[in-house]
């Protein structure tokens, strides 16, 4: 089963949570705090993996949790960092965000590797808090919670030539004898239900031909199985157009040839500007006299006549192929502005009256003080304060009018204002 587009939940580990703890040993006076620091949670990564064709390993396992980081322990010994979890893809797939359609990454080496999640932070122990003014903080940090996010995977196949064209009008058996590839053939609709890949060597070169599915008209509104596979066309450099000149079908290979252009300019412009062979293929079943000059006149555009069944012509398509190809500029990644996830700044925060005598506080300042803050604990709640007051929150709630007694609300802690 051929799979191309899936939709994933990835989430990075959680860091591991700061240690409270103080040195205990036998004539050892004072020994202070000694609590360490929890390890990093573990990163999401993608590799692309040029042996996998498909995305048919996601069809059934859609999570993917790296490992969350250990908690810091008594003296002075770090957590251990959370294992990062690795996430083979086929080579050319688009990693975007669900959400905003952002594309995070496009895997298009073989054996690239992108950090698409990082880790959470771990949290510090006691021993980090420690001032000559606050000798055994009884308080520690919280490891950073990681947020699960959902991913769409979008595998478009790396080639350098496109076969497009009409179903039935002999792609695959022209990719079959150009190629060591053995799609499936038969003379009916939609043979192809996927796209075929086969490598044409020549001249002390290779390149990859891709066999598109037929397109049909509609094809780039959804109609037939075009739309379903036309982003498989997106990373050729070449379009080699096969047209049935012979009309075995019944259908005029100039209308043809002018709906499939029509449906690739209306998919994607690019598509349409690309440089392109035109191959009437099929001549062994032709039997309008000058089949091939009436098409040329009405199209405009001159086309090598071929016929894939017969093996007739074909080294003159080969050569056309690798003239053209040799003049082209290299294949490359799509270029795109990466998406990033927001991080919280720990400086910025926000402040709002939500009604009289009752004031909120937000941001990313909050996010790192509810991680380190312990209400029970007196030296924490004395260092919470200090943090609002050191940051300007004290000052930015006096201006808004807030009063001693007032209700302050930070993240999910609550305390009356007083100076």
């Amino acid at each position: 089963m051929f799979l191309d587009i899936v939709n994933i939940y990835a989430k990075a580990g959680n860091g591991g949570d700061g240690k409270v703890s103080f040195h205990r040993e036998k004539y050892v006076m004072c020994g202070g705090p000694d609590g360490g620091d929890g390890g990093r949670g573990g990163n999401v990564v993608f590799v692309a993996d040029s042996s996998l064709t498909s995305l048919i390993d996601f069809k059934f396992k859609k999570h993917f949790r790296a490992e969350n980081g250990a908690p810091g322990e008594g003296g002075n010994c770090f957590g251990k960092n959370g294992s990062d979890i690795v996430v083979k893809v086929p080579t050319g797939t688009i990693i975007r965000d669900k959400e905003t359609g952002g594309i995070i990454a496009d895997m298009y080496l073989d054996g690239e590797r992108k950090v698409i999640l990082k880790g959470g932070k771990g949290g510090k122990g006691n021993a980090r808090f420690a001032t000559p003014t606050r000798r055994t903080p009884g308080f520690a940090e919280l490891g950073e919670v990681t947020v699960e996010r959902n991913l769409t995977l979008e595998l478009k196949t790396i080639a350098d030539v496109g076969l497009v064209g009409y179903p039935n009008v002999g792609k695959s058996t022209l990719l079959s004898v150009l190629t060591n590839a053995k799609p499936k053939i038969a003379n009916y609709h939609f043979t192809t239900l996927s796209p075929n890949l086969g490598v044409i060597k020549a001249f002390d070169k290779s390149y990859v031909i891709a066999d598109i599915p037929g397109l049909i008209e509609g094809a780039a509104e959804g109609y037939g199985l075009g739309h379903t596979f036309l982003r498989h066309v997106e990373r050729v450099r070449l379009i080699v157009h096969v047209v049935d000149i012979s009309g075995i079908e019944g259908r005029d290979p100039v209308s043809d040839y002018r709906t499939i252009r029509e449906e690739l300019k209306q998919y994607n412009e690019r598509l349409a500007s690309l440089p392109e062979i035109v191959v009437a293929n099929k001549m062994d079943l032709v039997t309008e006299e000058g089949a091939v000059e009436r098409f040329e006149r009405e199209v405009g555009v001159k086309v090598i006549p071929i016929s894939a069944a017969a093996y007739s012509n074909i080294d003159d398509l080969v050569k056309s192929i690798f003239s053209t190809l040799n003049e082209l500029p290299p294949a490359a990644p799509m270029e795109f502005e990466p998406f990033e996830y927001e991080r919280s700044d720990p400086e910025q925060f926000d402040v709002k009256k939500l009604q009289d005598g009752t004031y909120e506080v937000t941001g990313g300042l909050v996010e790192v003080l509810i991680r380190k803050i312990v209400l029970s604990d007196h030296e924490s709640n004395r260092y919470f304060q200090n943090i609002l007051k050191e940051k300007g929150v004290i000052d930015k709630l006096r201006e808004l009018g807030a009063k001693d007694g007032d209700t302050i609300i930070v993240g999910d802690v609550e305390f009356e204002l007083w100076n």
